[in-house]
């Protein structure tokens, strides 16, 4: 059975104070970092790179989930393994040989996850999900945090936990204490959250109940 993981997403923190942000989710909870990066092509926004997280591994023990919104995501796998990134998510529209992507990330020592935008079709990641690490299913168009969750994308979750019930399934997009039990019930465990942690008056909380919340749903998911 799989198990929560619990990944602040750091687009929603103080980037000035980017390695104390890391620690101090860690020390609430925090399973995993997640690093949302966007090249300004294939989504609108620009945030960071492999010269950032490069510079935050010294820093921090995490585990960095790094969720690559690029275009040509086969250019940047060197440059985030010797980064020191632990997991790899590339786009599945950004590729035109998802396979030998993975075959790359996993010979340069990294987890590879595939994402999918909400209006891609979840039966495109079948034949992958076997090599993969962890499927992302946004839950809101990528490209800008603070969007609201699509509760329509949950049907894909529920779809991938029933064909492969050991995957982790990530979801990333509106994540808050109001819908958790929805994306938990359908059999999310991997969470990404920003605004509702980051803007949390009690972030430790916020990452507990998605704990909790998931861990309890995850018998009834894979049933």
């Amino acid at each position: 059975m799989v198990v929560a993981k619990i990944a602040p997403s750091l687009l929603s923190s103080d980037f000035a104070r980017l390695a104390e942000e890391c620690e101090r989710m860690l020390s609430l909870g925090a399973d995993y970092l997640h690093m949302d990066v966007m090249d300004g092509h294939f989504v609108p926004n620009l945030t960071l790179g492999a010269p950032i997280i490069k510079s935050l591994r010294p820093h921090t023990k995490g585990f960095l989930d790094c969720h690559l919104m690029v275009s040509n995501p086969e250019q940047w796998v060197d440059d985030f393994a010797e980064a020191g990134a632990d997991l790899f998510c590339f786009h599945y529209e950004a590729t035109e040989n998802p396979m030998a992507l993975i075959d790359t990330i996993h010979a340069k020592g990294m987890k590879a996850g595939m994402a999918i935008k909400p209006k891609t079709l979840i039966d495109v990641v079948y034949e992958f999900a076997p090599k993969l690490d962890q499927v992302l299913v946004m839950t809101a168009e990528p490209g800008f945090g603070g969007q609201s969750f699509m509760p329509e994308c949950m049907d894909k979750v529920r779809d991938l936990r029933k064909r492969f019930p050991d995957l982790d399934i990530e979801v990333d997009g509106g994540l808050d204490p109001e819908n958790i039990d929805v994306a938990a019930k359908a059999g999310a465990n991997v969470i990404v959250a920003g605004s509702s942690i980051f803007k949390a008056q009690s972030p430790g909380d916020v990452i507990s109940l998605f704990r909790t919340t998931v861990n309890g749903a995850q018998p009834s998911a894979t049933a």
